[in-house]
């Protein structure tokens, strides 16, 4: 095993900035802080064997550990579930560093990087249908379904964007096209990322809103703040998956 890399050297392959700058390409939480924290993690990684596909596989299997883990009941499940889906984050920031580092990227590691995010999210949904059930099925269980439903639909919408372009024969597209051209959808898209609503759709967001509901839960002695936590995230999800339908169709990127 060699010497660890410097960390500014690290940084400069590991972290474009260009990858880092743009809107579609960095959750919030990586630019704050997690990418401190998995460019040390990357720093030791790169003098082992291990390979950017295990640690992708490594994340589908947080991501989808979280969900599994609103199956405890109490405040355990929901703590357990925010410490895995920060796990899941670290994997997907440390999976994508250490392939540019070693030159290892390969469309398996895509196809998988993009497979678990939907996989995290929704199981995430499922699961907190079960904790909003505490026993049995019922309802919530539906509702939380429908919800992971919604969001792998969010998801797939995005994702199918490149799948077109690709059919005919066009760049990914950038941050640019993803403004509408009609100046009413422009508005009512710039009122919704101004209050950042759409964000607890994803696993991050959602697994801290479903903790501070658990909190609630735990200070109530019931579980109403959970289910009214589930109640809002598919009416939000659920809003945004024809809005997100018409940004996509009113904007350049399929263009």
């Amino acid at each position: 095993m060699g010497a660890a890399p410097v960390l500014e050297e690290l940084r400069e392959v590991c972290q474009p900035q260009a990858k880092l700058a743009s809107r579609n390409g960095e959750h919030w939480a990586g630019r704050l802080y997690m990418r401190r924290i998995s460019l040390r993690l990357t720093r030791q990684l790169v003098r082992t064997p291990v390979t950017p596909d295990q640690l992708t596989w490594t994340m589908v299997g947080c991501g989808m550990a979280s969900g599994a883990a609103l199956l405890i009941p109490g405040l355990t499940g929901p703590v357990l579930a925010v410490v895995l889906m920060q796990l899941f984050l670290l994997f997907d920031c440390a999976d994508g560093e250490v392939a540019r580092w070693k030159g290892q990227n390969s469309a398996v590691g895509i196809y998988v990087d993009r497979l678990g995010a939907y996989l995290a999210d929704a199981a995430l949904m499922v699961g907190a249908g079960f904790h909003a059930a505490r026993s049995g099925f019922g309802g919530w269980v539906s509702l939380g379904l429908a919800t992971a439903l919604g969001v792998v639909l969010l998801k797939a919408s995005t994702d199918l964007v490149d799948v077109a372009r690709a059919r005919r024969g066009l760049a990914v597209a950038d941050d640019e096209s993803t403004r509408p051209r009609s100046q009413g959808v422009a508005t009512v898209r710039r009122l919704a990322a101004a209050f950042k609503i759409h964000r607890v759709t994803n696993g991050i967001e959602a697994s801290l809103l479903l903790l501070a509901a658990a909190v609630g839960d735990t200070v109530t002695g019931g579980a109403d703040v959970t289910r009214w936590a589930l109640i809002a995230l598919a009416a939000i999800t659920w809003v945004m998956v024809p809005a997100h339908l018409l940004s996509i169709l009113s904007s350049s990127r399929l263009r």
